[in-house]
């Protein structure tokens, strides 16, 4: 309780310093883990980007993301998002949520090493606050970034001493005291204990699931167990309800994806709830090796003494996921087809990768939500090349059948980069409106402009796909030399659109600036000559007006092609986006 205010008045005042408690400790979580990301904003969004088919790069990377922004809630929805875009295959996805279970139990060790210990609180809290006070009035980027870090962090330890003044004393409140006492699990039949377990299993869900933050949930129950409301083995039954809680938020975010998006979800729960079930089939034998873990290393026992527990409980946490991973990284292919038989493919609509997902709980971490649009720039961008491949096909298809539907096709992805760049777009925006560096702002700002170069492309499309279909209609052929020529500028085109969606996926750092502009200059250099040869062979008569029309669009429609992937790699670099034609 408050200071001030005896422990014996329980009641309202209770709750609502419990529920006030728990807002301070939740808030220094978030400013904590957004000050993480500015610090380290560039390496976490590194780190998230060489997933690959190897499963121990994923798993670290899942774990070490996690650990550094404590909150795998944040990770599990960004893949998620990345599966739904096509970005992640769904098998690589897997190994980074096993790592994403294990960095999560980082908070209960800081928690039951720092935080229920008065020393520690009192010592830690307040310093760590006047150090972020001082730092938040410097000059330097970095120094505020790392204010927000201890700020954040002093603020969650607060909120923690402040939860446990806010439990009552188990001692001053006979009728419950007997009641937990007697709470049935010491020398109880294995089926009222499993019974017994089975209901904190629920509880420990429903908390999560409502507070929709494992990390909080965890806080909540090591102070319970530290003040005595719970004891040991009953607190590895709420663990293990948070364990599956904690997939709740991803697979909501999965409910507006694809097919892959919900299948990427579904494994998140599988595998905790395989964890679950061999943990409940195991529990007494697991419980008891902790506890003798905890005398052996941590120099106590959970049984006996209450102020062992907490560490035995983070102990137990780790152990537990740790645990689970072994058994579980072998059969990845395995888990990859429970999913698919639980989420199956409705047809050819459903298995599309789109956009659609973008799920604003993911912008609570500004920072690394910058990854996440990235990655969708980059799916933008590699369907706006593809969509490229069909502008050959429309000019040496001759069947007229084939034609129409290669232009319904092109006519399509003109379509999707509407959609795509209004939620991108959107996206940013209200990632923008949260607590980005100045780096983070600079790089909302290009990527906005991005969005709209990959747009206007797909207006090329529509308005090439116009241009060939009409030319079909009124029989305006193109001669062999015609063909030859637009397929020899097509194909630098197609090569500065392929260096396109590189520089998009890169880091500012990596981009191929100097091989995009000789690309374009390459493809400005082919379309003058073009171009001028055009002119003097219709002054000499030598070309059917109508076609030399369309062949002049066409050309022209290219070209402003090729120039916008260049501007799309000099906003990358800093140069600032240029005028669009």
């Amino acid at each position: 309780m408050c200071h001030g205010f005896p422990r014996m008045q329980v009641g309202i005042l209770n709750i609502v310093s419990l529920i006030g408690a728990l807002g301070l400790l939740i808030f220094g979580m978030k400013i904590m883990s957004e000050g993480v990301q500015k610090v380290a904003g560039t390496g976490l969004r590194r780190l998230l980007s060489t997933v690959t088919s190897r499963r121990l790069i994923g798993l670290l990377s899942g774990t070490i993301t996690t650990g550094l922004v404590q909150s795998s809630t944040a990770v599990t929805v960004m893949l998620v998002s990345f599966v739904n875009a096509g970005l992640l295959t769904l098998a690589e996805s897997v190994s980074v949520t096993m790592g994403a279970n294990i960095g999560t139990t980082l908070t209960a060790w800081l928690v039951a090493g720092l935080g229920l210990n008065e020393f520690s609180v009192s010592s830690l809290s307040l310093p760590a606050m006047a150090l972020g006070l001082i730092l938040m009035f410097l000059p330097a980027q970095k120094g505020k970034q790392w204010a927000e870090v201890l700020m954040g962090f002093g603020i969650l330890f607060l909120g923690l001493s402040l939860m446990r003044e806010a439990v009552p004393d188990l001692e001053e409140m006979p009728r419950v005291f007997a009641f937990v006492r007697d709470l049935p699990y010491y020398d109880q039949a294995w089926l009222t204990q499993l019974g017994t377990l089975a209901i904190f299993v629920l509880i420990g869900f429903v908390i999560t699931a409502l507070l929709q933050s494992s990390s909080a949930a965890m806080a909540i129950t090591l102070v319970l167990t530290y003040e005595g409301w719970i004891s040991f083995p009953l607190a590895v039954g709420l663990v293990l309800g948070e364990n599956i809680g904690t997939t709740i938020t991803a697979n909501i975010a999965a409910l507006v994806g694809n097919v892959h998006a919900k299948r990427a979800a579904r494994i998140h729960l599988i595998i905790n709830l395989i964890g679950v079930a061999w943990a409940l089939l195991l529990f007494p034998y697991l419980i008891e090796g902790v506890a003798w873990c905890s005398q052996v290393f941590l120099q106590g026992d959970p049984h006996t003494q209450l102020d062992a527990i907490p560490l035995a409980l983070a102990f137990y946490h780790t152990a537990f996921n740790g645990l689970n991973v072994a058994l579980l990284i072998g059969f990845v292919p395995f888990l990859v087809r429970v999913a698919q038989a639980w989420v199956p493919s409705r047809g050819e609509e459903d298995e599309l990768f789109s956009l659609d997902y973008l799920d604003r709980g993911v912008l609570a971490t500004s920072e690394l939500s910058l990854v996440e649009a990235r990655k969708q720039l980059t799916k933008m961008g590699d369907l706006m090349r593809k969509a490229y491949k069909l502008v050959p096909l429309l000019i040496t298809e001759m069947d007229e059948g084939k034609v129409r539907r290669h232009a319904q096709k092109l006519q399509k992805y003109e379509d999707i980069s509407d959609r795509m760049e209004i939620e991108v777009s959107s996206y940013l925006s209200k990632a923008s409106e949260g607590e980005l560096s100045a780096a983070g702002v600079g790089k909302v700002k290009a990527m906005l402009h991005v969005a709209h170069y990959l747009e206007r492309m797909g207006d090329i499309y529509l308005e090439i796909s116009r241009n060939l279909t009409r030319r079909k209609e009124q029989k305006a052929y193109f001669t062999p030399d015609m063909r030859n020529n637009i397929l020899r500028l097509s194909e630098v085109v197609q090569r500065s659109l392929d260096l396109m969606v590189q520089n998009i996926d890169r880091s500012e750092e990596g981009l191929s600036m100097d091989e995009a502009m000789e690309l374009e200059e390459k493809v400005d250099a082919i379309y003058k000559e073009l171009r001028n040869e055009y002119l003097d062979r219709v002054q000499n008569g030598k070309f059917r007006l109508q076609s030399g029309m369309y062949y002049s669009d066409l050309l022209t429609e290219m070209e402003r092609l090729a120039d916008h992937a260049a501007s799309i790699t000099k906003t990358l670099s800093g140069e600032g986006p240029t005028e669009l034609r």
